[in-house]
Parts: C-alpha cells; structure tokens; sequence
C-alpha cells in the first residue's frame, strides 16, 4: 500500500523516536512480549503478543502524551494542557501532566465508563462531564483552549504523539530480533504511524524488511476508503464494541505516515472482536479491552498473511466489567459455545422434563430457564419454554438443535 508521492519529512526520524525513549525511560513500563501457542498454530508461524494493556494507565497513550507534554517550553506548561477523550487518551494525559507538573483539564462525555472516569480523576486532572458522545468534549476542549490559552492535546495528529506511540516500535524490534510481522489496531493512526515509521527505519538500517497490517473495526473503518482516494475521508460510523478506534477521519499526518508505510488495512467485525477477547482471556490469560484486541481477531478470521514471525499489539486493556461481561457473553455465542432457545410447549404436564432429557441426552450444560405460559401468539393452551445452554461449538449446537427437532420440537435460536 505505497503511494505515489513520498512525503517523508513528515516522518519522524529515527533520532526522534530514541529521544523519545529516553524521555520516557522511567516513566512507562518496558512491556513484555509473550509467544502465544494457539496462535503460532493457527497462522503457522510464531506468534507474539506485545501486553501493552500491562502498561501505566492500561495502553500505550501514556507514550506520546508524555512526550508531548514533555515537549512543551516553560510558558506553554504555567497555562496547561486540555484534552477531551473518552478514556484511554484521557488517562495519559492526566498521568503525564502529574508527572510533569502540569495543570490538566479533561473532557469527558457523560456516559464515560466509571473506572476510566474516577482513574482519570485520580490522576489529578480536572475533569469536566459535557455531551452524550465525544463529538461535544472535542468542542468543548477546543473552546476551552481559544478562552483560557491551554494547549490542547490532540490524541493523535501530532509529531511528538507520534514519536512517542512509536517507542513501542523500537521495544518490539529488540524484544523479536527476527520479527518480520506486526498486526495493531488503527484508529486515528498515530500509533500505527508511529510503530511503523519506528520499526520501518531500524529495519532499513540493517537492510531488513518488517511488514506492518492495520486493523480497523468495520463499523468504524475510515482508512481503507481514505487510502483508496489518496486523502482522508470522513465516514459515517456505526455502533462497535471497539469504541477505542471507532474514528470517523483519519488524522492528517498519520494518514500520510500510513500511506508510505503500512503494508496492508483489514478490518474485523464485532464478533471476530469478542471471539478474540474470549480467547485472550481463556488462552493467553489477559484482560483485553475490544479496541486492543483487533489484531488477534484479524488473525483468528483469517485476515493476516503473515510472513515469519509476527507480533500483535494487545494496546489496551481498560474494559468496564460490565462490558466485559456482555463480551464474553457474546464470544460464547459466536463461538458456538452459548445459545438461547425458545420452544413452544404443549400445556401439559412432563414437557419441561422431557425437554431436560433430550438436552442431557445431547450434552447440553443448561444454565438458565424461563417457563411461562404469557407471550405474544401463543394459544391458550401452550406454554413458551427459554432456555440458555452451553454448548462445545458450532457442532454440538447443530447436534443439540437436531436433537430436539427429532423429538418433535421447534427450537428457535434467540440473538444475544
């Protein structure tokens, strides 16, 4: 994915990112990088997974925001930095500004997950709650900057957001020496702008070749038209899990870093999302929130030609327990693992029993059931039976189905 003009001084040089590093030492965890078995089997090659949800404040934000903030001359610093976000931008900024000393005022919508709300406070920043969605803390934070002189912190269209996200690049090529691929998640694009400039230089030095592949939620999926008409484009977004990248536009200078030197943009749905949440969580052991977890999903649908070994970037794990909840529910169901059925029941006695038999028969775990004789169409003398089983796949949820349709019933597959 080259474009046909190169703008490569908007690239950060590689002098750009050490110095970043060097900021940051002291300040964000070295994240570790753990192999991951299931997955080398499944793409068949090594397969990495780099834990930045381990970092400080739960992803990588805090990377460039501390180096932005560091940045910053002596005067911009006495007037303060303001940001709007709805978590994880949030949470960097204010943890940079403590660290540096810097009066910080956050713009949050009101529907912000508590943990990230009250972590965010913790932090020390002052945080103003304004707006059903982000659209209107972006407003609000740009207002506040023009009245009171702070300077806003964009979470991604800026060099040193970039320079500094891109310190996870330089850590992934001394932690995988033969690294040939890496997978992440791209919202605005400034951390896969930074991961790829950073990677992309070092390997040159040496005459290597590293592959970068983006990964979008295809509710939210802005690159892949953008790239297709060579600027960035504004695109309508739908409801997705990955809330962490769901960006309607590019970032200008990202987009012109990810035209040059991202290799391929794939996006994956909410179920390829839950799917690799489940997985991460039973097989890798690590809370992951959706928008961290896009590049496994890409490689558990099969979006990822991988070449040699390859890394993917958990980029965050701050997910409400609430949420994560639903997900794994979800994850369940799209792995054939969790389904709700509703089978109508002649009104007599033994159907409730009979309908446990077939179930045990078939090895269904039943985990929930609703018996009632009021619902929409039913005749007065029939009962509604709902049931949530699980299941151990697509197989044995057929199998359980079939099971029941032999006996004589309807089963109907509720949604989630």
């Amino acid at each position: 994915m080259t474009s046909q003009t190169h703008p490569s001084s908007l690239v950060p040089t590689l002098a750009a990112f050490e110095d970043a590093a060097s900021v940051l030492r002291g300040v964000i965890s070295r994240t570790p990088v753990d192999q991951s078995q299931h997955l080398s089997e499944l793409l068949g090659v090594p397969v990495h997974l780099k834990l930045e949800n381990l970092q400080r404040t739960g992803s990588f934000k805090i990377r460039g925001a501390t180096y932005r903030l560091s940045r910053l001359t002596p005067e911009e610093r006495a007037r303060g930095v303001v940001a709007a976000s709805a978590g994880n931008h949030a949470q960097g900024v204010s943890l940079a500004a403590q660290e540096l000393g810097i009066p910080a005022t956050i713009f949050m919508p009101l529907g912000v997950p508590v943990p990230k709300l009250l972590a965010t406070r913790g932090y020390g920043a002052d945080v103003v709650l304004e707006g059903a969605t982000v659209e209107t803390p972006l407003r609000l934070a740009a207002e506040f900057a023009e009245r009171t002189g702070a300077v806003l912190i964009h979470p991604f269209d800026h060099a040193d957001i970039i320079a500094g996200q891109g310190t996870l690049g330089l850590e992934l090529y001394d932690e995988v020496p033969d690294l040939e691929t890496v997978v992440l998640g791209i919202g605005g694009g400034g951390l896969i702008a930074g991961v790829a400039a950073a990677l992309k230089a070092r390997a040159a030095a040496e005459g290597r070749r590293i592959r970068i592949i983006g990964v979008q939620a295809e509710n939210s999926a802005a690159y892949p038209s953008s790239l297709a008409a060579g600027r960035p484009l504004e695109v309508a977004t739908k409801p997705t899990i990955a809330d962490g990248i769901a960006v309607a536009r590019p970032g200008d200078l990202p987009f012109e870093i990810i035209r040059e030197l991202v290799d391929d943009v794939v996006t994956v749905s909410d179920d390829d999302i839950a799917r690799a949440l489940l997985m991460l969580l039973e097989r890798a052991k690590q809370v992951v929130e959706p928008a961290g977890a896009v590049g496994v999903a890409a490689i558990l649908a099969g979006k990822v030609d991988a070449a040699g070994p390859t890394v993917s970037v958990l980029s965050g794990g701050n997910i409400d327990p609430l949420l994560l909840q639903r997900v794994v529910a979800h994850g369940l169901s799209a792995s054939g693992r969790y389904m709700s059925l509703q089978i109508p029941l002649p009104d007599r006695p033994g159907q409730l029993a009979r309908v446990s038999e077939l179930l045990a028969q078939a090895g269904a775990n039943v985990i929930e059931v609703l018996h009632t004789r009021h619902g929409q169409g039913l005749q007065i003398s029939e009962v509604i039976l709902q049931l949530s089983v699980e299941t151990r796949g697509e197989e044995h949820r057929a199998h359980v189905i079939a099971t029941l349709e032999a006996a004589g019933y309807a089963p109907t597959v509720m949604p989630d």
